[in-house]
């Protein structure tokens, strides 16, 4: 969430620079700053009320020592009327407050100015590209006929159980799974990230801390007898650790990893893209979360991007990062870098990461803060987070790409977890 001073000072700044993210906040700003002079103007009224109620109490005393019993009475009554009005005025002070913060919660965060302008996933800006790409044999088969192949992977039995989007991992499938999840905690670790294994469902505050809630696109999976949701990503509970908390600065970055299946309903998804292990509404992932100093912010996601490139080098895949353009940019980011990496027998790239800098927009939300030695008042912290990394287009790229007549290789990095160089 912005900061609302932030945009009473800086209405026009606002305004243009989410332009970049295709959001025309015009007639937001201009309704919360309107509203904050009402705000404003009710105060002053408050304020005078209470100054008049403080002098007239004072006064009526006074008058009922003096035997000026009937001005007394006036008086009494009178400051009964203040009352009054004190009560309306602090009623219409709460209903102007619930509106700014209405309004606030339609407002995207503010991109970078490193962010390129752009409405879609076209205009994305590819920063680097590595790797060579595998070449296969004219028969290759893309993962979903592999998985049937060598019995990795059940997509039918998927759907018996559950429906589309909830495969049946077997086999050396599943042993695949494990030992990916088992590597990147263990890089994890040793980066210096503290694991935790967090619930898979959260409560209102907590999906309303990391921006997932209000759910403007219907994609996250709500038990509504508990008005619990089943979390989208290990970021949300992880990232909550720290809601309502004072942090000392001289203990950031604070560091956390987890493992977690994710939920996602991904609404209106169909087509060619979405075969396999391209988009499902049940996954894995390994996700990286970090609490920064605002000034240290920008090199901590640096170093989360070298993190994640290290994963997908030492898995042996090619790969590109991109930088975001504005319009392919969540709500609550501030600057994103994706990873893809090449699935040869799809001849395509599939996203496999998202590492974002969210400044101080959700740690607005969560409240929270740190104390510095030399400020007196505690400041909002940044938050950040990465994928590293989830598993569907990872699992589908190793098997396409690692394909051969014998049977499917293993990166040698892996073979330790999965006890196995071959599936065959």
């Amino acid at each position: 969430m912005l900061n609302l001073k932030f945009i009473q000072d800086n209405p026009d700044l606002v305004i243009e620079k989410l332009k970049k993210k295709n959001f025309n906040a015009a007639g937001i700003v201009g309704d919360i700053i309107e509203l904050y002079r009402e705000k404003n103007k009710l105060q002053g009224q408050t304020d005078q009320a209470k100054a008049e109620m403080n002098k007239i109490s004072k006064e009526i005393g006074l008058l009922f020592r003096e035997g000026k019993n009937t001005e007394a009475n006036a008086a009494k009554e009178r400051t009964s009327e203040i009352k009054e009005n004190i009560k309306q005025f602090d009623q219409q002070f709460s209903e102007i407050e619930e509106k700014v913060n209405e309004l606030l919660v339609q407002l995207p965060n503010l991109p970078h100015d490193s962010v390129p302008a752009g409405k879609s996933a076209e205009d994305n800006e590819v920063v680097k590209q590595d790797g060579d790409f595998p070449q296969l044999t004219e028969n290759a088969l893309p993962h979903w006929e592999l998985a049937q192949k060598y019995n990795l992977i059940d997509f039918e039995l998927g759907v018996k159980l559950t429906g589309a989007g909830f495969p049946v991992y077997r086999g050396k499938g599943s042993q695949l799974q494990r030992a990916l999840i088992n590597f990147f905690l263990d890089e994890a670790r040793k980066a210096g990230y503290e694991e935790i294994q967090p619930p898979l469902m959260v409560n209102e505050a907590s999906g309303f801390g990391t921006g997932q809630l209000p759910d403007k696109e219907g994609q996250m999976y709500h038990v509504k007898d508990d008005n619990l949701y089943l979390i989208p990503t290990a970021e949300v509970p992880v990232t909550n650790i720290y809601r309502d908390v004072i942090l000392d600065a001289k203990d950031l970055p604070y560091k956390n990893t987890a493992y977690s299946a994710c939920f996602r309903r991904e609404a209106g998804s169909y087509g060619k893209d979405v075969r396999g292990l391209n988009r499902l509404h049940q996954f894995d992932k390994v996700e990286v979360v970090q609490i920064a100093h605002p000034e240290k912010s920008y090199e901590v996601l640096e170093e989360m991007v070298n993190h994640v490139e290290s994963l997908v080098r030492k898995l042996e895949l090619p790969f590109r990062i991109l930088r975001l353009c504005g319009g392919d940019m969540s709500f609550t980011s501030a600057l994103t870098y994706d990873f893809e990496v090449y699935s040869a027998a799809q001849k395509m790239w599939l996203e496999v990461s998202s590492v974002s800098n969210f400044e101080s927009f959700q740690a607005n939300r969560l409240k929270l803060r740190y104390r510095d030695e030399n400020s007196k008042k505690p400041q909002l912290a940044h938050t950040l987070n990465g994928s590293a990394l989830a598993l569907p287009r990872i699992v589908a790229a190793l098997l396409e790409n690692n394909q051969t007549p014998e049977g499917i290789k293993i990166p040698k990095i892996l073979i330790p977890y999965t006890g196995f160089e071959l599936i065959n």
